[in-house]
C-alpha cells in the first residue's frame, strides 16, 4: 500500500483513539510507519535525503522502543503494509502532520496521567516524535532546495 494511504489511515486511527492503551497503540503504529518510510527513503530515495532518512529511521525506532509493543496481529501492522512511496514530498508532508498529531495526543495523555511511569513514557515518546518530525521537515527543505536548483537550471523559453 502507498505510504500516503497508510499515513492517512494512521491519522484517522489516532484521531479516533481513546484511552491510554489505544493511544499508545496508535502512537507506536505511527512511529513504526515513520521508521519504515525512513528506511525506504534511506535505501531508494533521492540521494540528498538518505542521511536524514536514516536518522528518521533511528529516531522513529526509538519512539517505538519507549513504548510497549502493542499486541497486534501481523496483518494489522501498518508499517508492514508499506509497498510504495510514490511521491516523497507528499508522503513527507503527511508524515510530518501525523507526527505532530502524535505529539498532541501524547501531551493530552501525559496531562491526564495518574502515574509517573505513564507521564515519563509520554515525555520520551513526545521527544522522539518531535525529533522525527524535525528530520521530516529537514528532508522537505532539502527537496524544496533541489526543486529550486532544478528549476533554475531549466532554460527560459
Amino acid at each position: 500500500m502507498d505510504a500516503v494511504r497508510l499515513i492517512l489511515t494512521s491519522r484517522r486511527a489516532l484521531a479516533g483513539s481513546s484511552g491510554r492503551t489505544e493511544i499508545f497503540t496508535e502512537v507506536w503504529q505511527s512511529q513504526a510507519l515513520a521508521q519504515a518510510i525512513g528506511s525506504r527513503l534511506a535505501v531508494s530515495g533521492p540521494p540528498e535525503l538518505r542521511g536524514e532518512a536514516l536518522g528518521l529511521t533511528e529516531l522513529a525506532g526509538r519512539g517505538c522502543g519507549v513504548l510497549d509493543a502493542p499486541d497486534l496481529d501481523p496483518g494489522d501492522l501498518r508499517a508492514a503494509q508499506l509497498t510504495a512511496l510514490d511521491d516523497a514530498r507528499v508522503a513527507l508532508l503527511d508524515l510530518g502532520s501525523l507526527l505532530g498529531e502524535v505529539g498532541i495526543a501524547l501531551v493530552a495523555l501525559a496531562s491526564a496521567a495518574d502515574d509517573q511511569g505513564t507521564y515519563w513514557q509520554c515525555m520520551e515518546a513526545i521527544d522522539a516524535a518531535d525529533e522525527a518530525r524535525d528530520r521530516v521537515l529537514e528532508m522537505l527543505r532539502k527537496l524544496a532546495a533541489r526543486e529550486e536548483r532544478e528549476g533554475a537550471a531549466l532554460p527560459e523559453r
